[in-house]
């Protein structure tokens, strides 16, 4: 499964925050951002922080952790 064509995961942090990693083409992950600092998530989006780097691969689509 992807989502909105991206790949990576989902994790929930002991301290109550989400990591997501994202890998596809840029403007899917800034609608994912987009979408993130919406008031359309499935639960309460405090802040996002942006971290971009060169995709690493190996997702076989995005999985909640």
């Amino acid at each position: 499964m992807t989502i909105g064509g991206l790949t990576g995961f989902a994790l929930n942090l002991d301290d109550g925050r989400v990591q997501v990693v994202a890998e596809g083409q840029r403007e899917n992950c800034h609608r994912l951002l987009d979408w993130l600092r919406s008031s359309g998530t499935p639960g309460r989006v405090d802040g996002v922080t942006e971290i971009w780097g060169e995709p690493r691969g190996g997702y076989d689509g995005f999985a909640i952790r």
